[in-house]
């Protein structure tokens, strides 16, 4: 069935389609992506996609909302086209922070995405790390929630963790922090991060287990403005910490992310290139890790029917 699949792409992170191509050893599906001045966007896609298995990579990358609207059009356009499957590989899915009504008067927004690449014509969707796992309840279609968690452990064990123990920055990241603990090793504490408002900017009141003088890692699920990250970093730090190092999947890095790091004393910010981080951003203490040959062997998988449940473990 290999030869029935396609993967094409949108302009929210080419390099990481490409490199996703590279390892599957499929050709990147040609299209063309017009935006117009009246800022209207036109798809074409430019081979015949009748009969095949179509992966269309778009994540949730800046500009968000024109990304969004390009993956929805390009699979209108494919399934238009007479493709027998679409799949949606979103890494880091779009509005997956809005997964609840914490508020009155408020959208879901996690739900109506879900609900408009079912729409435009989504068979199946590929997403990693959701922010909230409950976010594949969502969909009426199957959801592939893939997990970097190995990646990321085989990094620091590579790099060595004498004297550390694992951080979650908060209660409702404890969870995935556990697993990161159990396959380092490590001991794991927990600290109580309360936010009051949308101003990115929690405050962290005090911390479960033992810190002082260790060498702490904290693992969150991503980084988008860094309030959060340089609030724990600091706290940590006041807490008699040795060093501090950071792990995210999705670095995101919005706003003035850049600069908020470069002025705590954070050793090393570790991402995956799930959202597509420019030059200008890749300052020297972050470290990216490709997911692509991960999604590659998923998409392979997928395309052939084989289960994918043995590409990961269960963070």
């Amino acid at each position: 069935m290999t030869g029935k699949l396609k993967i094409f792409t949108g302009n929210a992170n080419v390099p990481l389609a490409k490199e996703i191509c590279r390892h599957a050893g499929v050709r990147l599906g040609k299209c063309r992506i017009v935006k117009f001045s009246n800022e209207n966007i036109k798809v074409t896609i430019d081979e015949s996609v009748r009969g095949k298995d179509v992966f269309v990579i778009q994540p949730s990358c800046s500009p968000v909302n024109e990304h969004l609207v390009e993956l929805l059009i390009l699979i209108d356009a494919i399934k238009h086209a007479s493709a027998q499957r679409i799949t949606a590989v979103t890494p880091y899915f779009p509005y997956v922070r809005s997964d609840k009504k914490d508020e009155p008067r408020i959208s879901i927004t996690a739900r109506l995405v879900a609900d408009l690449l079912q729409t435009a014509g989504a068979a199946r969707v590929m997403t990693m790390n959701l922010h909230s796992p409950q976010i594949q309840g969502f969909f009426r279609v199957q959801v592939d929630h893939l997990l970097a968690g190995k990646l990321l452990c085989e990094h620091f064990k590579k790099e060595g963790t004498d004297n550390c123990v694992v951080v979650a920055p908060d209660s409702g990241s404890a969870k995935h922090a556990k697993y990161y603990a159990a396959v380092l090793g490590l001991p794991m504490a927990i600290m109580d991060k309360r936010r009051t408002d949308d101003s990115e900017n929690p405050t962290v009141h005090s911390v479960i287990g033992n810190v002082q003088g260790k060498r702490a890692i904290i693992f969150d699920d991503e980084v988008a403005s860094a309030g959060s990250l340089c609030e724990v970093t600091r706290a940590l730090h006041n807490l008699g910490v040795r060093e501090v190092q950071a792990c995210c999947v999705h670095g995101v890095l919005s706003g003035s992310a850049i600069e908020r790091i470069k002025n705590i004393n954070l050793s090393r910010l570790v991402v995956t290139d799930t959202v597509y981080i420019p030059d200008h951003k890749k300052i020297p203490r972050l470290h990216i890790i490709s997911v692509a040959e991960l999604l590659a062997k998923a998409i392979i998988y997928t395309n052939q029917g084989k289960s994918i449940s043995g590409l990961y473990d269960r963070y």
